[in-house]
């Protein structure tokens, strides 16, 4: 498993690589270039951290706490502030729970999120992910409105080695739950994953169904624990953003999927998720296999994101 993890983080650092010459070569011309820190260092500063997609609000919170950190420390060398800095994005993305409840117990894990941002890959490789922990997972195809989605999860269903319970197109995905709920309990499954629809340019649509799909899992379902995981594209930067406060708007998302890292300069709008929405990313992709969707640590990837020498962080990602 350490191995694994020290595979990832190297991954991680190659998939980091358009956001860190995006972001982290524009700070060190920074740190290397003002001879002392004014103004004019601090707009700077923001101006990367905005056009690296890490948000306003995160970004106000992260200079206004570097300046107050300066200047308790009566620190004079830009240079000295790079640390500072790495630490306040850090801060930046503490949110209250990152915990997987959802593994120890009987569970539901819902996954929502619009075409095209990796919603059905993610749900197939958090299936093969579930597996290899020994757990017994039965996939819902519940998302009935996209044609090739259903022979999609059956591909990923195959390749995982679990089954799956799915319906006909443009069936009602609240009766895909509904089987697929009598499936897990009959099968005594750990895990029930469905595969959800996610039009937000309907969102009253989207809510009637969400709606629906919870009734059932209340009057169905009530022991099994409900976790609402959102799919978003890393590459959309603040879209992903947007995104994801208007799926928290129809939905009670308890985590974050992010996918596409790899792909993208825009890497930083991890740290805005989770600074401005308070909803901790839980999962991210950044590449095409199974071992490319892992938990997601806060302090490894701003370590990543600075390329910060692994050695020298051996707890980051234990």
């Amino acid at each position: 498993m350490a191995e694994e993890k020290k595979g990832f983080f190297k991954r991680l650092v190659s998939g980091l690589t358009k956001t860190r010459d995006n972001i982290v070569a524009g700070f060190d011309s920074i740190f290397s270039g003002f001879s002392s820190i004014d103004e004019d260092f601090y707009e700077e500063l923001e101006e990367i951290l905005i056009m690296g997609d890490i948000g306003i609000n995160a970004t106000t919170s992260i200079i206004e706490n570097l300046k107050k950190e300066v200047s308790e420390r009566h620190i004079k060398e830009p240079m000295e502030c790079k640390q500072l800095l790495i630490n306040e994005i850090k801060d930046q993305m503490r949110v209250d729970s990152t915990e997987y409840e959802f593994e120890n117990r009987r569970s539901v894990v819902l996954v929502i999120g619009v075409n095209g941002v990796g919603k059905t890959t993610s749900v197939g490789k958090l299936a093969g992910k579930l597996k290899d922990q020994g757990k017994k997972v039965i996939l819902a195809a519940a998302d009935t409105f996209r044609a090739a989605a259903g022979e999609q999860l059956t591909e990923w269903a195959n390749r995982a080695g679990v089954e799956i319970i799915g319906g006909q197109a443009g069936a009602d995905p609240a009766s895909v739950i509904y089987d697929a709920v009598a499936a897990a309990k009959a099968r005594n499954a750990d895990v029930l994953l469905c595969d959800t629809a996610g039009r937000l340019h309907n969102k009253k649509n989207l809510m009637e169904e969400l709606r629906k799909i919870y009734r059932i899992l209340e009057r169905e379902y009530p022991d099994a624990y409900l976790e609402t995981l959102v799919v978003l594209d890393g590459t959309t930067g603040q879209n992903a953003l947007a995104q994801a406060r208007q799926f928290a708007e129809v939905a009670n998302v308890s985590g974050i999927i992010l996918t596409k890292l790899d792909g993208t300069a825009k890497g930083g709008i991890a740290v805005a998720i989770q600074s401005e929405l308070d909803i901790p990313v839980k999962y991210i992709g950044v590449g095409e296999s199974i071992d490319d969707l892992q938990k997601f640590d806060a302090d490894a990837f701003v370590n990543a994101l600075f390329d910060v020498d692994h050695k020298e962080n051996p707890d980051a990602q234990d």
